[in-house]
């Protein structure tokens, strides 16, 4: 790989040099005719497809689905919802009052046994070695 990139940094160099000195002999020149033509370099290109480093070719994307997973049996706390009837009665000035339905909500610690659950995955590259 350092030979590569090496060689990539020295064709690179050399061309921005070659331009440069084209460009001021162009610059000091009256005419454009009396500036010579930039010789062209020869291009060493290596295999990137070998290097190994490039592995952008071997993503694929992995849509959003969703997937089992095994959750062990563990405790959480619970929203529990009560409801309790409340009888009618009699008030001290004689007056009725209506039953009615009281909801208490309150919180309590239970124990989940172990089981099997959906959760979403999202969608992704996925760029194993393959």
């Amino acid at each position: 790989m350092t030979a590569s990139m090496r060689a990539r940094r020295l064709v690179a160099s050399a061309a921005a040099a070659g331009l440069l000195a084209g460009g001021a002999a162009l610059g000091m020149s009256g005419t454009a005719t009396a500036a010579p033509a930039p010789t062209s370099v020869s291009t060493v290109v290596t295999g990137d497809r070998h290097d190994h480093h490039d592995r952008h070719d071997r993503c694929e994307w992995k849509k959003g689905h969703w997937e089992k997973k095994w959750v062990k049996g563990h405790w959480e706390k619970k929203r529990v919802h009560h409801k309790t009837w409340h009888p009618g009665h009699h008030d001290k000035h004689g007056d009725w009052h209506k039953g009615y339905w009281s909801h208490d909500r309150q919180y309590k610690w239970v124990y989940v046994p172990a089981h099997w659950d959906h959760h979403w995955v999202k969608g992704h590259w996925d760029c194993h070695h393959r």
